[in-house]
């Protein structure tokens, strides 16, 4: 079932990319965030009128995915950034494709022009998923973050809706 965040969600919310802060290099934050934060950042996300839901099964949230500024500037207000997280222990589901029609989806009711995924490289997966909702590479930044010592390149991938 999808539906949408609320702040009581924030907790699990961290839980679930606190996982991909700790022990990936799918985001290039270090610090793990805590419940406040990702309260803040769903309040920021509301404030915009962007997407920000879960995907819940059993009462448990396994997954979220949310929109955000691409970049600050007013001219760039037509194209936004996709995020999506699954819990690790829920991936090779579908959960991930279900959430991301969503979000397309979401993303054309609010009229937004284009969608931009951000991959850090190497992630397959993330890859696949890209490709198999018709995103397509834009360009690959080379060593553009640095996580657990080592560079990484940031892949970049463009739907237009």
């Amino acid at each position: 079932m999808i539906r949408d965040v609320t702040p009581d969600d924030a907790k699990r919310i961290a839980e679930i990319y606190n996982y991909y802060v700790e022990k990936t290099i799918v985001t290039f934050e270090y610090d793990p965030v805590s419940e406040q934060d990702i309260k803040e950042r769903i309040r920021k996300a509301s404030g915009k009128g962007f997407p920000f839901f879960v995907y819940e099964q059993d009462g448990r949230a396994l997954g979220y995915a949310c929109l955000g500024n691409w970049r600050e500037r007013a001219a760039y207000d037509i194209t936004l950034e996709t995020s999506i997280y699954l819990d690790h222990n829920a991936t090779g589901r579908g959960i991930g494709s279900i959430l991301y029609r969503e979000l397309i989806d979401r993303a054309r009711l609010i009229n937004i022009h284009s969608l931009i995924g951000v991959i850090s490289l190497p992630n397959p997966e993330s890859q696949k998923l890209h490709r198999k909702f018709n995103f397509a590479p834009v360009g690959n930044f080379k060593e553009s973050g640095i996580k657990f010592g080592k560079l990484i390149d940031v892949e970049f991938w463009q739907l237009i809706l």
